[in-house]
């Protein structure tokens, strides 16, 4: 079973205007404890994101002496002399849809540095929520029966494997019949939403000529 966006998502998604001012910006990331908040436009729609390090900039090149600013790119002084959403806003706004695996969401977040998506209707593109970071470390909260459920549906026929799972991590022991195999099932049962760990004891009949681990 892939776990969704909309399984673990915040059906609340806290937005400002694109012409929303520096201050009530910072009010409503400090009233929602946010570190960032989405800018979205007249239909609801998710146009871009301001950060609190986007807010910081300008703080840090008003006090910066002069003689250094031509070090700074030009945008970073646009962007600290700006007053509005639109124009403090890093874009495109990167966006998820409530159908989307988890995981793809994190390698997402992973790769583009972020803490938070916004959530979009696949259809209209309006903002319907909000993924956070803490959101997707839930789906390490399942329960040890419903992983050992999901596990043993990966493993199927083979009677002679058998699993255990203790916080997250399964051990397996038993025996299979080429070494390949026991490499591949590794590598499905680590895909398993929820897996921590996986610790393998499994021995095998023969190994394979050529074995190469799948590619994760």
């Amino acid at each position: 079973m892939s776990i969704k966006v909309r399984d673990v998502m915040r059906n609340v998604a806290i937005a400002v205007r694109e012409d929303a001012s520096f201050a009530e910006i910072v009010r409503t990331m400090r009233r929602y404890t946010l570190g960032a908040v989405s800018v979205i436009d007249a239909d609801g729609r998710p146009v871009g994101v301001v950060s609190e390090d986007d807010l910081l900039l300008k703080e840090t090149i008003r006090r910066s002496s002069s003689i250094f600013d031509r070090h700074r790119r030009r945008a970073e002084r646009e962007k600290a002399a700006a007053v509005t959403a639109s124009a403090l806003m890093t874009t495109p706004a990167i966006t998820v849809t409530p159908g989307k695996p988890v995981r793809d969401a994190a390698r997402l977040m992973h790769e583009k540095r972020i803490k938070q998506l916004p959530v979009i209707d696949a259809v209209s593109g309006r903002i319907t929520g909000t993924l956070h970071r803490s959101d997707v470390l839930r789906v390490f909260c399942r329960s040890t029966g419903e992983l050992e459920r999901e596990i043993r549906a990966v493993i199927g026929d083979l009677t002679s494997v058998s699993v255990s799972v203790c916080g997250g991590v399964v051990r397996l022991s038993g025996r299979v019949a080429r070494g390949s195999e026991a490499i591949q099932l590794v590598a499905e049962i680590r895909r398993v939403e929820g897996v921590i760990d996986v610790v393998s004891e499994l021995t095998y009949d023969r190994a394979d000529p050529l074995v190469v681990p799948p590619l994760l």
